[in-house]
């Protein structure tokens, strides 16, 4: 994964570099050339500006630090230091600013330009001013990352200050075995002799999954348990800086660039060839957001894809590579949830398979339902609190149906135990099916190997407990032809019962028919009938005395399907005319 990431920035990433970053600021505090304040300026409507090379302090977890340049706005100009109730968070704060003035201090010995900051921070009169700026603005944090504009100018964007940022980042992470051949250890991504870095640089932007606004590690040994061979920190996992710095890089520019957010996961992918494949020729984000208009379906993006590779007319995508990571943070550090790789076809192929497997018919029966996007399927699998806000899925689950989606793997049994206990629960309180809920029972049992499976009944299904369900709705529909509404019907009673212990309902449940039977006039009730016989038959001679969990995804299959069935088809009328079944 790692030499993956390295790979990467040998393609995209010509500028990284030990000591510095990209990162988004949000504000410029703006002077002219005398270090007179003259306003608070907003870079940007969302998050800020980025900055390609911005410098990142080495050590930071030593306190009283602060970054060169570009920082807090609290760091930067002390707003909101009397609001804050602990002497020992003012003092922090305190401290963190004048780390930054002194910065500026000794930058200024050989960029001059920097006198006129470290004037404007040290006036007293201004920086009150500035504190009226920030107070007065709607939307405004005290951690939103802040820099300067001199008249036109914004010095961060400039280059005219990194020679000396590099002279101090060197001297800041010498540690006094620079060149102490004793000390040399080889990198366990390049195989180059190197001084092992003791902290990695951090990455960012999972905060809203599990992560911290400052950044989280991939490597990071705190714990003597985790050290050895007199290795202290991150030296276990050896890397220079560069490298160090390069691959947190690449993994900072992808999550801003193309991190996918599902659920409490962010998931990030790349080509070996290209970094932008277009939306249209990307099979991950279809899985994620897919047309809906038919014609340009995911379902049919990933037909077309596969015969068009196929065919040799996309030479370009036939001998690409696709990476791709799922990850959240957790206490400091990145969890990787996910690392798959491997051919752009066999991605197109699984991607294409999984559209296949969840394909289902729609409620009214007419056609198949449209394909879902992932979260769909997700959020299929979750009860719905009060407001209508949804469960989150812990993320293991997420990451397994993902894997399950881009690797052609099984389905996780416990999502097929979710969306089985879901389906139950809407049938019992009266709602709509889910068509992401029923497709995704369906793939569970295709990837099983249930050959016989199909987006539609299946007369012929060998499985008693799948035609169980299908009497059910045979039975449910023949009451409604009979009764009417009449509140609680055959199905919220009887499907918990029917669904776990079919052969102790059958037999009332049949006997009961009979009564609703001759309620009915003309071929409608041979109709039912004949449906009921045909039902019987494919279960056999015995019913099922019990079911397993999925035994009872496929009555639920089994009861959905039939009832998209009964509402495709004519059947007769008490009068013998023609009428849809969803009058009845």
């Amino acid at each position: 994964m790692l030499n993956a990431l390295i790979e990467y920035a040998k393609k995209n990433l010509t500028d990284a570099e030990p000591g510095f970053a990209r990162k988004q600021v949000k504000w410029a505090i703006c002077c002219d050339q005398a270090g007179h304040y003259t306003g608070l300026l907003d870079l940007g409507d969302d998050k800020g500006r980025w900055f390609d090379q911005s410098p990142v302090t080495p050590n930071m977890n030593s306190g009283g630090k602060s970054h060169f340049l570009a920082e807090t706005l609290d760091t930067v100009t002390l707003f909101g230091k009397e609001l804050l109730t602990e002497e020992k968070d003012q003092d922090k704060l305190s401290a963190k600013h004048q780390f930054f003035r002194e910065l500026l201090t000794q930058a200024s010995e050989q960029v001059p330009l920097f006198n006129t900051l470290t004037a404007l921070l040290s006036d007293t009169e201004q920086l009150a001013q500035i504190h009226q700026d920030i107070a007065a603005k709607d939307k405004i944090k005290i951690t939103d990352i802040t820099t300067f504009r001199i008249d036109e100018t914004i010095p961060l964007g400039l280059n005219i200050w990194h020679d000396w940022w590099r002279s101090y980042y060197a001297k800041a992470t010498d540690d006094g075995s620079t060149n102490s051949q004793d000390n040399l250890t080889r990198c366990i991504l390049t195989g180059d002799l190197i001084n092992a870095l003791d902290s990695h640089p951090k990455v960012k932007g999972l905060a809203g999954v599990g992560g911290q606004p400052s950044g989280d590690v991939i490597v990071g040994m705190d714990k003597d348990a985790f050290q050895s061979y007199s290795f202290k920190k991150s030296q276990n996992a050896a890397m220079s800086a560069q490298t160090a710095s390069t691959y947190v890089e690449s993994l900072n520019l992808l999550i801003d660039q193309n991190g996918m957010r599902l659920g409490n996961t962010i998931v990030v992918h790349w080509f070996n060839k290209k970094l932008d494949i277009p939306e249209q020729d990307d099979p991950l984000a279809w899985l994620q957001s897919p047309p809906e208009q038919a014609e340009t379906s995911a379902l049919f993006a990933s037909k077309k894809m596969l015969k068009a590779i196929h065919a040799g007319e996309r030479p370009d995508l036939e001998n690409n590579q696709y990476y791709a990571l799922m990850l959240s943070g957790a206490a400091g550090r990145v969890m990787i949830r996910d690392w798959v790789e491997g051919p752009f076809t066999e991605l197109v192929e699984n991607i294409n398979q999984w559209f296949d497997d969840l394909a289902i018919i729609a409620r009214h029966g007419e056609s198949l339902a449209s394909p879902p996007k992932f979260m769909w399927v997700v959020d299929a699998l979750v009860r719905e609190k009060k407001g209508g806000k949804k469960e989150e899925l812990p993320a293991l689950m997420i990451q397994q149906l993902w894997h399950a989606a881009v690797s052609n793997s099984c389905i996780p049994y416990h999502a097929l135990s979710k969306a089985t206990l879901r389906t139950r629960i809407d049938v019992i309180e009266n709602k709509q099916p889910s068509h992401a809920r029923m497709g995704l029972i369906k793939a569970y049992h295709c990837r099983k190997g249930d050959i016989a499976m199909r987006e539609t009944v299946n007369p012929n299904h060998p499985e008693a407990a799948y035609h169980c369900g299908r009497l059910l709705a045979v039975l449910a529909r023949l009451q409604h032809s009979a009764l009417g509404d009449v509140g609680a019907g055959v199905v919220q009673r009887y499907y918990t019962a029917a669904s776990q212990t079919p052969a102790l309902l059958i037999g009332r449940l049949i006997a009961n028919a009979k009564n609703h039977l001759n309620k009915l006039e003309g071929g409608l009730s041979f109709w039912y009938e004949d449906r009921i016989a045909e039902v019987m038959t494919a279960i056999g001679d015995y019913a099922p005395a019990t079911l397993t969990l999925e035994k009872q995804s496929l009555f639920a299959l089994g009861y959905y399907q039939q009832l998209a069935e009964m509402k495709k088809k004519k059947i007769p009328a008490q009068n013998d005319t023609q009428t849809s079944i969803d009058s009845l």
